[in-house]
């Protein structure tokens, strides 16, 4: 599952004509180094969400064979608009990724799955320690303790990646939300779990930040 639906308000004036997941960095969509990082993973499909000037992005991706959603009249978050889409995911745990950031290191959807415990975890996020990121001026979300459980606090940033189960989905009574609600839950019984990436990470949720993540993608030090 592909988060392509939002306004990209902070990457305003550049998405006052484009969604945010076709601006270009490095000459290439956003959203294409976005699909980078599914080559050699196994996947039955690729589903995106839609909202925010969603005609040029749903032509891009239909020439990549991703399937597209869109949400209409509203947008549903990243927890709604992936239970708005599980009919074209299926049942099972899916990935998840944000479409909005660069990487520089391995595939993190090849490390979740290489992690994955189904038995022991609901979700699996790949997380970036703050001295790993670029663009990023916050604290972190995340401490990961010893035996890989994630708890609310500061030193790891979620990176947009993980694996989840879906079917607690149903238990929320909203139609938008964010995936956090459902975190919060997981976390409550101990199947929230996260993993450190050992690459950098660059968030280009602002203008600013498409110089920083062009310039980390061509340095060989990382």
């Amino acid at each position: 599952m592909l988060f392509a639906a939002g306004f990209g308000t902070r990457m305003r004036p550049l998405t006052d004509a484009l969604p945010k997941p076709m601006i270009p960095v490095a000459g290439r969509p956003l959203i294409d180094h976005a699909l980078d990082q599914t080559v050699g993973v196994p996947l039955d499909r690729i589903v995106a969400n839609l909202h925010y000037k969603p005609a040029k992005l749903a032509e891009h991706l239909a020439a990549r064979e991703v399937i597209t959603v869109l949400e209409h009249p509203e947008i549903l978050d990243t927890g709604g608009g992936l239970r708005n889409a599980i009919s074209h995911l299926g049942r099972g745990p899916v990935f998840t990724l944000n479409s909005d950031s660069i990487w520089k290191g391995p595939s993190p959807l090849a490390l979740l799955r290489d992690a994955w415990q189904p038995e022991e975890m609901d979700a699996l996020l790949m997380c970036i320690p703050v001295t790993q990121t670029h663009a990023y001026s916050g604290q972190g979300d995340f401490e990961i303790d010893q035996n890989g459980r994630l708890h609310r606090g500061h030193g790891h940033v979620y990176s947009g990646a993980q694996i989840i189960k879906t079917d607690r989905l149903q238990e929320i009574d909203a139609t938008s939300f964010s995936l956090n609600i459902l975190w919060d839950l997981m976390s409550a019984q101990n199947r929230l779990f996260g993993i450190s990436y050992p690459g950098h990470w660059c968030d280009v949720g602002h203008p600013g930040g498409i110089d920083i993540a062009e310039a980390l993608l061509v340095r060989s030090d990382v």
